[in-house]
């Protein structure tokens, strides 16, 4: 999503202005642009959400692959006893390899081959994620030629619009994700006449990067409304998948590094009615990783334009996409400069108008070789990089491994 730049007002207090701390003397040994995790905020972070479901025993969470992949990020996500929500059948083998239980393994997606099917069936997942008639008549037939039993929640688009970009609202009827509410009774008695179904529950999900609480309160309500209607049916719901969504502060990566994870939880501990025996189950991706991760890239020139100056990097949308496709916001820090601050367009070097970081960023007096520092890049950062303009792919360094 688009997060609106901080006013000059939000960031004159002193703790919002620290920047990050990096060890700017290790990065002078590794070839750039690569990512950095702080391994301290990602275990905060986790450790945050442990304890907001300490006390809800029947609450399950799992980490949203598709955010970040990093094989040494999953290892400890896994490690944390959390289990992991998947949308391909390689993160589903990449969960398994980071030690994520099997029977923690969600598996959701508008699109799972039959090969995908196959290894997750192999597997044994806890649960695939179903999302249309067609694809629940496929599992069954694969299943079955397994002699297995499949696992399967289903997928219901609760039609509710989220306040995000329009580019991950994924709740709408208008939008490819989930059986309509129309449907869903008809597709829910066939799942539980099938004879390699196991029909486990329903599973939403609204969108990403929504900081209004109001969103998955309207979930709630919603979820109430036909789950009533279900235990009228007499249809058997184990459990509910709230998805995840919960956003992030772009703005204030020092100052407010933790989600308001207190906020998201009490919301469904306050408004979802869960029957006796429900499980619950989150699939929180974004706001678990985003924060601990940043793009560390070196300036190449000061180029003095006209009307602009402009800061160019050796990072680019091949990196770090989100800026070009959502138009979204990071924070920009030299790192490497105190002194004061100059107005800079900070610009990679790929073939592209769009290869923009942020225009108009005030930094402390920009020179070449100095390092900057995108901020709040853990989520959809290394995972979405490519090789556009045939440019390598990123590494990804723990902060552990640069002590």
């Amino acid at each position: 999503m688009p997060a609106s730049p901080p006013s000059r007002e939000d960031l004159c207090g002193s703790t919002i202005m620290i920047k990050g701390t990096f060890p700017i003397q290790r990065f002078k040994e590794i070839e750039t642009p690569f990512y950095y995790y702080d391994t301290k905020v990602l275990r905060e972070t986790l450790d945050t959400i442990r304890e907001e479901l300490r006390n809800n025993t029947n609450y399950e969470m799992h980490y949203a692959i598709k955010a970040n992949a990093n094989p040494k990020i999953l290892r400890i996500i896994s490690a944390a006893g959390f289990g992991a929500d998947c949308v391909s059948g390689g993160e589903v083998r990449a969960a398994i390899e980071a030690g994520f239980p099997a029977n923690k393994v969600v598996f959701a997606g508008v699109g799972k081959s039959d090969r995908e099917i196959n290894l997750a069936l192999d597997y044994d997942i806890h649960c695939f994620n179903v999302e249309s008639e067609a694809e629940l008549l496929i599992i069954n037939e694969l299943a079955a030629q397994k002699d297995k039993v499949a696992r399967i929640a289903l997928r219901i688009n609760p039609n509710i619009g989220a306040h995000t970009h329009s580019n991950i609202t994924t709740g709408l009827a208008e939008n490819k994700f989930g059986i309509n509410l129309e449907q869903i009774e008809g597709v829910i008695e066939q799942a539980i006449a099938l004879p390699h179904i196991d029909f486990e529950g329903i599973h939403f999900h609204i969108g990403s990067q929504i900081l209004d609480m109001i969103d998955f309160v309207a979930l709630c309500n919603r979820i109430n409304e036909l789950t009533e209607v279900f235990a009228r049916r007499c249809y058997p719901i184990r459990s509910i998948n709230v998805g995840g969504g919960l956003g992030i502060d772009y703005g204030h990566p020092n100052h407010k590094y933790i989600p308001d994870f207190h906020s998201y939880f009490d919301v469904f501990r306050k408004h979802l009615h869960l029957s006796q025996g429900q499980t619950l189950h989150f699939e929180l991706g974004r706001s678990v990783v985003a924060q601990c991760g940043s793009l560390i890239s070196r300036v190449l020139y000061i180029k003095e334009g006209t009307c602009k100056r402009f800061a160019i990097i050796d990072g680019s949308m091949t990196e770090l996409i989100r800026p070009a496709l959502y138009q979204a916001y990071h924070r920009i820090e030299n790192i490497s400069s105190d002194e004061p601050e100059m107005t800079y367009d900070v610009v990679g070097p790929v073939c592209e108008s769009s290869d923009v970081f942020g225009k108009a960023v005030d930094l402390n007096a920009t020179h070449r070789g100095d390092f900057i520092a995108i901020r709040s890049a853990g989520a959809y950062g290394e995972i979405m990089a490519s090789q556009y303009n045939c440019h390598e792919l990123p590494k990804g360094y723990l902060s552990d491994e640069l002590i």
